[in-house]
């Protein structure tokens, strides 16, 4: 766990978005153990119930399972769903705003789609 809490989010939501993270980039696999609420809250220094949100918000989308006594480990499919998930929110968060103001600009879909291949 290399990972430091930041002031814009939720603690429970970054302790989610991070176990999601290490799932898209393979530092944990379909069927890996995770760790433990108790052991976030130990390392983060936070409250057991903050930690256990972020967990459970994880459970309840199907990315994570318990098993009963010995701790959450990763869904199968799990890095599926994150995915689908987070290019939801990708194109809600960047794509429907930039279509939106692109039409407030005038620009065209030949125009911005050559904007979008254009480095700098």
């Amino acid at each position: 766990m290399d990972f430091k809490l930041r002031e814009d989010l939720p603690i429970f939501q970054q302790i989610a978005e991070q176990v999601e993270t290490s799932i898209l980039d393979g530092s944990i696999q379909e069927g890996d153990r995770v760790p433990s609420t108790n052991e976030f809250a130990k390392y983060y220094q936070i409250n057991p119930a903050t930690a256990a949100k972020g967990v459970n918000q994880l459970v309840d989308q199907e990315i994570l399972f318990k098993k009963r006594g010995v701790g959450m480990f990763v869904a199968d499919g799990a890095k599926s769903i994150i995915l689908e998930k987070r290019k939801k929110a990708f194109f809600n968060q960047y794509i429907i705003p930039l279509k939106q103001e692109a039409e407030k600009l005038g620009i065209q879909l030949e125009e911005l789609q050559s904007l979008l291949k254009r480095e700098e």
